[in-house]
């Protein structure tokens, strides 16, 4: 498992009647603040702020294709050759981060191969560096590459 400690939260949070709204900077527009949203917001600050990833090279929520049905995955991150280099599935918190959630990262990870596979509820985190037909689990995640 990996110790994740998210940078201070300074969030664009709007409320519209009873929904609250996040604005992804990333994307540049508002989305509805759900659990797993905070959570994915918070990974990508964790990325960019503390281990000085660059926006620019990660995507949000891409619609991918899995054995011809259309999936999105949470977090793409390119290398600096732009090409795809990591893949982090995120969870709401009271989500375990069990098997089930690995396999589901693991299928975006045939349409869109990656070094790094990330598992993430915002309060457990586990990643996995990919060689060959093995996987190794991590202490840390790596630095850009």
């Amino acid at each position: 498992m990996i110790n994740v400690l998210f940078p201070k939260p300074d969030f664009n949070i709007k409320k519209e009647g009873e929904k609250r709204y996040i604005f992804d900077g990333i994307r540049k527009t508002w989305l509805l603040l759900t659990e797993e949203e905070w959570v994915r917001q918070n990974f990508v600050a964790y990325l960019t702020k503390t281990l000085n990833y660059s926006a620019a090279l990660i995507a949000l929520e891409k619609e991918i294709y899995v054995n011809e049905l259309r999936k999105r995955f949470d977090v793409l991150v390119y290398d600096k050759t732009h090409q795809p280099w990591m893949l982090v599935e995120c969870k709401a918190p009271q989500v375990a981060l069990s098997e089930d959630v690995l396999q589901q990262v693991l299928r975006y990870n045939v349409s869109v191969p990656v070094k790094y596979i990330v598992i993430t509820n915002g309060e457990a985190t586990v990643a996995w560096k990919k060689e060959a037909e093995k996987m190794d689990l991590l202490s840390s995640l790596p630095a850009m590459e």
